[in-house]
């Protein structure tokens, strides 16, 4: 079995910036992850990605948000977007003079 794609989706936010959201069903966990998929969720602002979401394998779930990693506990897929957008809010927030 191959891997499924649930969710690719580009979503403009401005003229410099966006959201990349890269969803799979995975026949097997990658690596470092106990569950059934594989994702990307990358928000940049003006050529550099400020926040990311992903399971890279052997590295297992986690976030990358003002400049730091850390580990992400993935509950569901929706969580997941959910978690990833407000994200995005907070950093915009605290961006917004920037």
């Amino acid at each position: 079995m191959r891997a499924t794609e649930l969710v690719r989706n580009r979503v403009v936010f401005s003229e410099t910036a966006f959201a990349d959201i890269v969803l799979l069903h995975v026949p097997k966990p990658v690596a470092g992850s106990t569950h059934g998929f594989k994702y990307r969720l990358a928000y940049v602002v003006k050529n550099a990605c400020v926040v990311l979401y992903d399971n890279e394998s052997g590295k297992g779930d986690h976030r990358h948000f003002k400049g730091k990693e850390t580990p992400y506990i993935f509950h569901t897929p929706q969580r997941l977007i959910a978690d990833f957008q407000r994200d995005i809010e907070r950093w915009n927030r605290e961006n917004r003079n920037t």
